[in-house]
């Protein structure tokens, strides 16, 4: 049973930065992923990180998004910069052992997810 805790949300203006962290325990997914939620909408898929180090990005995360897993602490990142106010939501790390990361990210495709933490981005 893989088991995610996120941390680094925060109140930051435009242009800003953050950098979340997603600790795991009970071992780590074969695809490791970041999703995020805005209130009333949809959770979407942000960027995903496979076994091998290789990174998937969906476009609003693309040239100003980092995804990064450090095996020695078992940790997730997600270093954001140039933040803007759309990307005000929940973020959530999600874990998945099936083989590899999807092309395009869906919440289906991953069976372990943290409780979320929240990013406010003010213009």
């Amino acid at each position: 049973q893989v088991q995610l805790v996120e941390s680094g949300g925060g109140s930051v203006q435009a242009g800003g930065s953050l950098r979340l962290s997603c600790a795991a325990s009970g071992g780590r997914g074969t695809c490791m992923g970041w999703f995020r939620q805005a209130p009333g909408k949809e959770r979407g898929g942000v960027a995903s990180i496979d076994s091998g180090g290789g990174p998937t990005y969906a476009d609003p995360a693309k040239g100003r998004f980092t995804i990064s897993y450090d095996n020695a602490k078992n940790t997730l990142y997600l270093q954001m910069n140039s933040l803007k106010p759309e990307d005000t939501a929940m973020y959530y790390c999600a874990a998945s052992r099936s083989f590899g990361c999807p092309s395009v990210l869906y919440v289906g495709y991953f069976a372990y997810w943290g409780q979320g933490t929240k990013v406010s981005v003010s213009s």
